[in-house]
């Protein structure tokens, strides 16, 4: 586990993106934190360091967005609005995840099926102002999957 304070979303930005260089074809990142902690702009650095050009917002109002980048697709899901996967359409993430793609789950509700798989777990928290405590763990270790 390591974890680190960023001071703005500049730095949560660079730290997204230094994650992204250890990402590989088919991973899935798992991204929690509560509302406004930076999950998004820790995205975003991850995204333009894989190669995105396109801007990079938050998937809030629908289930996610793809993004080309260099050699693969870019694909930042936001769970939030589903009370489980369970109760959703198997192939619901199938556009998502998988081969050709590294995928970032916000608000991951839990670990079965297409997240079973999920290589790290990043946990933005508030610490005052534009301060952030961001932990990066296996997606194995520890917290809540619901806990967005």
């Amino acid at each position: 586990m390591r974890s680190v304070e960023t001071t703005g979303p500049a730095e949560t930005e660079s730290l997204g993106a230094e994650l992204a260089g250890v990402l590989s074809d088919g991973d899935v990142v798992l991204v929690c934190g509560e509302l406004g902690s930076g999950k998004t702009t820790l995205v975003r650095g991850a995204a333009r360091a894989l190669g995105v050009g396109d801007p990079v917002t938050s998937p809030t109002f629908s289930i996610g967005h793809r993004y080309s980048a260099e050699n693969l697709t870019v694909t930042h899901l936001d769970l939030y609005r589903l009370a489980s996967l369970d109760d959703e359409d198997p192939g619901l993430l199938a556009d998502y995840v998988g081969p050709g793609r590294i995928a970032f789950v916000e608000w991951p509700k839990d670990s079965a099926g297409e997240l079973s798989g999920a290589r790290l777990r990043v946990t933005l928290s508030h610490r005052g102002g534009d301060r952030r405590r961001i932990e990066v763990g296996p997606a194995g270790a520890g917290g809540s999957e619901d806990s967005g």
